[in-house]
């Protein structure tokens, strides 16, 4: 007779304390609560562990109606009734202003951590707080795995992180959904499903039928957010090395070196230094300038350099030169001609 699996248990007041404790000594949080089971758990979670506190620090929650489908408002309005019953004081941010046609999870993203950002230095909050839990991390590390990320990408979502000044909290990356919904159901409070998690359209609907695929075979979501701790710590390491090796050489700060030094570090530090410069010189982000592009690059860079031989080569609004001695420079891209139709 085969046994079912017993029901998850919530969360308990330990857990819920440690959880939280990295946020002990702000003074507000504004917790970002959509009314689905994660951020509702976060919002109970969150109400219970200051109350034991003597009501520090003080929470505040907010709702973004995106205003994407039926029935969002009023999933609005039913977080703004939990949080008045838990005494937390609660605002609705409307995404105003005409919808995308295409990428609109993306771009619904986006405005909702807007919106969030600007709430929170509205009503002086130290942080924005969201609902990521351990099956989002899984997920996300998944996600980039399949996009060819590098390490710093499979590290996935940071407990903590700066998004255009607000900073970002994630104090539920160690809780699976399956336990926050626990917490939700064993106060008997209701939440509301978002039918766009079920639509096949989307890259993450699609994905989480993978990762059941994975599951079976062993590679569930904490052996993913295993992968992404461990990605971290590795990640770390790289930063500090090409920190490093930038104190040596002073590419980044002043878009030159000479190619022999540079090309004397590990590969990966090569390929950092190059994109930092590239990405300073260029005005981009160094995450927009594209890995392929860099490793290429960085091989093209080597062996003209073996040969004895110049190099040129423009990317991402930047111009990387190396001479025949190997004194390499990163500047601007020269501008580009116009043709002139007679």
């Amino acid at each position: 007779m085969t046994r079912r699996p017993s029901p998850p248990a919530p969360p308990s007041d330990r857990t819920i304390d440690a959880i939280f404790a990295p946020l002990a000594d702000a003074e507000h949080l504004l917790l970002a609560v959509s009314g689905g089971p994660d951020s509702t758990a976060l919002l109970l979670m969150a109400a219970a562990w200051a109350r034991r506190r003597g009501g520090r620090p003080r929470l505040a929650a907010a709702t973004v109606d995106h205003g994407l489908r039926e029935g969002s408002a009023e999933e609005a309005r039913a977080v703004g009734e939990l949080c008045r019953k838990l005494g937390v004081p609660h605002r609705i941010l409307d995404w105003r202003g005409a919808k995308p046609k295409s990428r609109i999870q993306e771009r619904a993203r986006e405005a909702r951590y807007a919106l969030l950002g600007q709430c929170a230095k509205t009503i002086g909050a130290d942080f924005v707080v969201t609902a990521h839990h351990l099956d989002d991390q899984a997920e996300t590390t998944l996600f980039r795995l399949l996009r060819g990320s590098g390490i710093g990408g499979l590290r996935a979502m940071a407990a903590r992180v700066d998004r255009e000044g607000t900073t970002i909290a994630r104090p539920l990356l160690g809780l699976a959904k399956r336990e926050l919904i626990a917490a939700c159901k064993t106060q008997g409070v209701a939440f509301a499903r978002d039918p766009s998690n079920e639509d096949p359209r989307y890259a993450r609907t699609r994905l989480r039928a993978l990762a059941r695929a994975l599951a079976a075979e062993g590679l569930d979501a904490p052996a993913l957010a295993r992968l992404a701790r461990r990605a971290a710590q590795v990640e770390d390491a790289l930063v500090r090395q090409t920190a490093a090796a930038e104190a040596r050489l002073g590419l980044i700060a002043t878009g030159a070196c000479e190619a022999g030094p540079l090309l004397a570090e590990p590969a990966e530090i090569v390929q950092r230094l190059l994109t930092a410069a590239i990405a300073r010189v260029g005005g981009r982000a160094p995450s927009r300038v594209g890995l392929e592009k860099i490793e290429a690059l960085a091989l093209a860079l080597r062996e003209a350099h073996s040969a004895g031989k110049r190099f040129s080569a423009n990317v991402a609004g930047a111009r990387l030169r190396c001479s025949a001695k190997g004194s390499v420079r990163v500047e601007p891209e020269p501008a580009r001609r116009k043709l002139i139709r007679r």
